[in-house]
């Protein structure tokens, strides 16, 4: 897209999402505390639709991503091209990630398909940041999922950290670290026995 078009598309998307509302959903996030400047409520298999007609578009996203709207954030990362976005601007985005649910969305719209998401993914887990953690437990059980397997390094990574989340004071990392110990071990009996070993090393039967 002509970068001088953004503007009035980003303004015509804003307009379609009026179509969308849905208040008893906004409410519903605004009763658990999900404060955006701008909620309809949009479904996501709505704003996947509204992703789908548009295409995936750099300029488009990252104009999106700069909104203070939720529907905004979602689709810029449904619409991030994930071979284009650059580490530098991943790590601005993390930074700006207002809400667990913006960063489950990018982790599955985005962070997950990055060409580079093993290493971010292993860098996140490590922080004692909630959302970098949340993204990087979701990355990689996503990754996992794909039968990707970690080298040794990355397993004795993977299995420190997720321990330390397990521990962790956020009941979303906790979740979503469990989630990623359970894909870790169906990448086969050895991963298996380390899963076991390990959640039993904190007193955690999970198998």
């Amino acid at each position: 897209m002509d970068k001088s078009t953004v503007p009035s598309k980003i303004k015509e998307i804003k307009q379609s999402f009026r179509q969308m509302m849905d208040g008893s959903i906004a409410q519903s996030m605004r009763d658990k505390g999900l404060n955006y400047h701008l909620n309809w409520g949009a479904t996501l298999p709505r704003l996947k639709a509204k992703a789908e007609e548009l295409g995936t578009d750099y300029d488009l996203a990252i104009a999106l991503w700069k909104e203070n709207v939720r529907e905004c954030k979602i689709l810029a990362t449904m619409l991030m091209p994930a071979d284009k976005i650059l580490p530098e601007v991943v790590d601005i985005w993390m930074e700006q990630i207002p809400s667990q649910e913006i960063a489950e969305q990018a982790a599955f719209n985005l962070f997950q398909h990055l060409p580079y998401a093993p290493e971010k993914a292993y860098q996140w887990i490590a922080s004692d940041k909630e959302y970098e953690q949340l993204c990087g437990f979701h990355v990689l059980t996503r990754l996992f999922m794909n039968k990707q397997e970690p080298n040794e390094r990355g397993i004795n990574e993977f299995i420190d950290q997720a321990l330390v989340a397990l521990q962790g004071p956020f009941p979303s990392v906790r979740k979503a670290a469990m989630q990623s110990i359970y894909r870790f071990a169906e990448l086969g009996l050895m991963y298996e026995r380390l899963a076991k070993s390990a959640a039993k090393s904190i007193n955690l039967d999970i198998f």
